[in-house]
């Protein structure tokens, strides 16, 4: 209990149940039953695009619904399998197997364990916009992607990773369409569209609606294709001819076997699992918070996610991480606190308990058209359309990104969207970085006094702006230079350091420097890399208050026609 106090450990689970009544769990109840019927196809349907068996998404939103729930930092959060991870655990399974992807899901929770431990929870926030739509946009193209083949019935042997290969495969085997399983997935996706589309603008014209409107369009979808092909015998596939159907109980505990060969490919696709699904679950909880007026704790949901990451895999799950969809579902539900998603997960249990047989009948058209409808739930698109509002590097980042998630590598576009931002920053803090001149109009005792130069610095003299001191710096007056450093709000040690020089090159040429208006964070690391005592060792008033104070001193000790070096100290050699 000592080290997690030390941890900062501490469910919301815990300060939720302070208070808690029958009334508030009757509302978590039924929240976490309309959850569970939200996640039962979507679970199967994220584990069958990931290339793994069904009941890895039903395990995960079992065991790693009930662990996030109960350990999380948000009181509504619901964690699960998610869409995002579909194109990168299918690139794991395809390339190293699913022993391995084992090992990087567990290796994923030990790094999500450990942001939250150092408190990082915070700095997922600072990922730019551009970067977090140019992925989930990607992401969402190869969801979409990904289910073609069993949307068109395409009989395909082996579905490649990569975007080309998906493509090739489809195209070469575009032939094989299977006309019945066409027209279950349009059906499909025609029933989950109008479902949410259509049933609840009816309102009060139809006495049920508000009741009907309720139960998910992907339940009511998966219902009637399943009687539809199994009252017609209709020569689709479905999860019993493919899988051979669900088990019904969790597995026993099983550690995967180790390859160094293999494993030490892992590295990336770990760091990958855990970025994502830390910026997953945590935009997820930033989405709860506006709906219930809450705020979450993020290294908290963090070690939760991490705590559900490193357990899950071992119990024939897979990669989890904060839902939005069933999130909002929840909140919508009426969900008070944690134990709704904790009742969710032990509703889903029991439906594998009791009719996992049941579900060997379901159509892979069908679950491939919720997919469908899913990626596009998923997408920003309109953000496409308001390109033309942004600046040029904002476009060029989220196209960019977009791109190389569809393209190549979900690695590989992060990586580059995340270095074009901060360059793109570093640009945009710099060109906002400038320097003026103060002339008599700004104080008029620099009137007729070219041996005296008085600059302004405004924004942050970091190491992408040093060239504004360079440029005074090459210019120095005859006999005294006033720095006006009120308005910097930030300094680095680049920028320190060009002072620094600064000071040395004024010191060569019998330059009198007076710098005035450090304040704040420019103060402190004055003071810590030593630039304070060295402007003070020159002279005691080199340092002043304000820009109009050295002026006045600089005018005072520098009277016209006489070198000022001597009051300097300096031979002016």
């Amino acid at each position: 209990m000592a080290l997690l106090s030390m941890l900062h450990f501490r469910p919301r689970l815990l300060d939720s149940l302070q208070g808690y009544d029958r009334a508030r769990f009757a509302r978590d109840f039924g929240a976490g039953i309309t959850v569970a019927v939200v996640a039962l196809p979507l679970a199967m349907a994220f584990a069958i695009a990931s290339g793994l068996k069904p009941e890895a998404g039903l395990f995960t939103a079992i065991i790693a619904g009930f662990i996030i729930s109960a350990l999380g930092g948000s009181r509504v959060q619901i964690g699960g399998p998610a869409g995002a991870f579909i194109v990168i655990v299918y690139g794991i399974v395809e390339r190293y197997g699913v022993g391995n992807l084992i090992i990087a899901t567990a290796l994923s929770g030990v790094l999500l364990f450990l942001m939250g431990v150092f408190r990082l929870g915070t700095l997922v926030r600072f990922i730019p916009v551009a970067v977090i739509i140019g992925f989930t946009n990607g992401i969402a193209v190869l969801v979409a992607l990904s289910q073609i083949k069993d949307f068109l019935g395409l009989h395909v042997p082996k579905m490649p990773g990569d975007f080309f290969g998906i493509l090739g495969a489809l195209w070469s085997h575009l032939h094989t369409v299977n006309p019945w399983a066409v027209g279950v997935a349009l059906g499909s996706l025609a029933i989950v569209i109008a479902w949410q589309r259509w049933l609840p603008s009816l309102g009060p014209k139809v006495q049920f609606s508000g009741k009907l409107s309720s139960v998910p369009g992907s339940i009511v979808a998966l219902v009637l294709a399943t009687l539809v092909v199994g009252v017609f015998k209709l020569p689709v596939e479905t999860i019993g001819s493919k899988f051979g159907g669900i088990p019904a109980a969790l597995p026993a505990f099983t550690l995967p076997s180790f390859s160094w060969e293999s494993a030490r490919f892992l590295l990336m696709p770990t760091i990958t699992l855990a970025l994502l699904g830390a910026i997953e679950s945590l935009l997820c909880a930033r989405v709860a918070d506006g709906m219930i007026g809450d705020r979450h704790d993020p290294n908290q949901e963090l070690m939760a996610q991490g705590v559900a990451n490193f357990v899950t895999p071992f119990f024939g799950g897979m990669p989890a991480t904060g839902t939005i969809a069933r999130t909002v579902t929840n909140v919508k539900s009426g969900a008070t606190s944690p134990v709704a998603g904790m009742v969710h997960a032990l509703a889903l249990l029991a439906v594998i308990l009791v009719a996992a047989p049941l579900a060997g009948s379901i159509p892979l058209a069908t679950l491939a058209a919720i997919l469908m409808f899913v990626a596009w739930n998923m997408g920003e698109w309109r953000e496409f359309a308001r390109l033309p509002t942004y600046r040029m590097p904002y476009r060029v980042t989220l196209v960019a990104v977009f791109l190389l998630t569809v393209i190549f590598d979900l690695t590989v576009a992060v990586e580059f969207g995340i270095f074009a931002a901060c360059v793109t920053f570093i640009y945009r803090i710099s060109s906002l970085s400038r320097s003026e001149r103060l002339t008599a109009a700004d104080h008029p005792d620099l009137a007729g006094r070219d041996d005296i130069q008085a600059w302004r610095l405004y924004g942050a003299l970091f190491f992408g702006a040093t060239k504004l001191v360079e440029q005074i710096e090459d210019h120095l007056p005859t006999r005294t230079l006033v720095l006006d450093l009120k308005n910097v709000i930030y300094i680095d040690s680049t920028g320190a350091e060009s002072l620094e020089n600064l000071v040395h090159t004024c010191h060569k040429q019998g330059v009198r420097l007076i710098v005035s208006g450090l304040m704040n964070q420019p103060a402190d690391i004055a003071g810590r890399t030593g630039l304070t005592a060295l402007l003070q060792e020159r002279s005691a008033d080199d340092v002043q208050p304000d820009v109009a104070a050295a002026i006045a001193t600089a005018v005072a000790g520098a009277p016209e026609g006489l070198p000022d070096a001597a009051h300097m100290g300096y031979s002016g050699a």
